[in-house]
């Protein structure tokens, strides 16, 4: 009975740790061409390494079982040469040589294989301000912690830093690239399954690092196209009640709204802040309250950040001031 118990817990906390390998932030359930060649190579290097590790402990085993007898100099010699030289250096070498030909697929950019969309972004602490620069010469649209990219199609990324060294990554899409102020680097990446997924920071940038993500969604092109075009104008309620307050509270100075006089550039644009899926870089659900909050008490949701507290404004202030940000579709 107890061996039966034993056993069904086990089970269990294997099935609970394999639901780790999936979910919108991971990368060994690829959803993109570079994501899918990181993954083959861990796994390639997770079962040589379970193989050798099976090989040692076989080997351990047969010699703990052994009756006590003595070796020979030489059968010695050719166990610590074998065993101990020339099959980890095989295999090392080999599995160097299989990580050096996936380089063209896990970092095409740098074999010269160029996408038609590009999206610069920018890593500032602790959010991500993201434009879209469409082939062709298309107007440019800005954005703030999210990225949507078709499905199918290449896309070029050049990525910024406005302060210290941020880390650019989405698991499930491909590997990540540093951000480093003054520099541009750059980055290629295609996805190959639509849905919703999460980007991160993966560079310590201070007190509120772990609270700077993004949501990355990978959309059919025809719909992505659609989705491109609306964001290139104005939201329909940009002068919508409320809009005076944001202005004369002072918001206008830091952000900016398409189709009005708010044209900031410190801060996120706000363009159509209220059609995406959360606030403050991944951190709060957008929603009425959770926007009324963070305008009241940024410093609260997220330690350090640069936007100063309105929790002194009136509770009515507050509330046109997040009903016209989210309405902004």
């Amino acid at each position: 009975m107890r061996r039966s118990i034993a056993t069904a817990s086990e089970l269990a906390a294997l099935a609970h740790a394999l639901t780790g390998c999936s979910g919108v932030q991971s990368a060994l359930d690829p959803a993109g061409a570079e994501a899918g060649s990181i993954a083959t190579l861990f796994w390639v290097m997770a079962v040589v390494g379970a193989a050798i590790w099976t090989a040692v402990t076989a080997t351990l085993l047969c010699a703990s079982r052994e009756r006590r007898r003595l070796h020979s100099e030489a059968a010695a010699g050719h166990l610590i040469l074998w065993g101990g030289a020339i099959f980890p250096s095989v295999i090392l070498v080999v599995l160097l040589g299989y990580a050096v030909w996936l380089i063209p697929d896990i970092r095409p950019w740098s074999q010269g294989e160029r996408g038609g969309l590009r999206i610069e972004v920018v890593g500032e602490q602790y959010w991500w301000r993201v434009k879209y620069l469409p082939a062709g010469g298309g107007p440019a649209v800005e954005s703030a912690n999210e990225v949507r990219l078709p499905v199918g199609e290449r896309v070029d990324f050049t990525l910024q830093s406005a302060d210290v060294i941020h880390s650019f990554w989405i698991p499930s899409l491909g590997g990540k690239m540093d951000m480093v102020p003054g520099r541009v680097n750059r980055l290629s990446l295609k996805a190959t399954k639509s849905g919703t997924y999460r980007g991160a920071c993966a560079e310590f940038c201070g007190t509120s690092h772990a609270l700077m993500a993004f949501t990355v969604l990978a959309m059919e092109p025809a719909d992505f196209s659609s989705w491109l075009a609306r964001r290139a104008s104005p939201s329909e309620n940009a002068t919508a009640p409320g809009y005076e307050t944001f202005t004369a509270q002072g918001c206008a100075a830091c952000h900016a709204v398409r189709g009005t006089d708010a044209d900031g550039r410190i801060g996120p644009d706000l363009s159509h802040v209220g059609s995406r899926a959360t606030i403050a870089a991944g951190i709060l659900k957008n929603d009425e309250s959770a926007i009324a909050r963070f305008v009241s008490e940024p410093d609260v949701v997220k330690p350090g950040a640069l936007m100063p507290a309105f929790g002194m404004l009136p509770t009515k202030d507050i509330a046109e001031i997040a009903a016209y940000l989210e309405g902004l579709q």
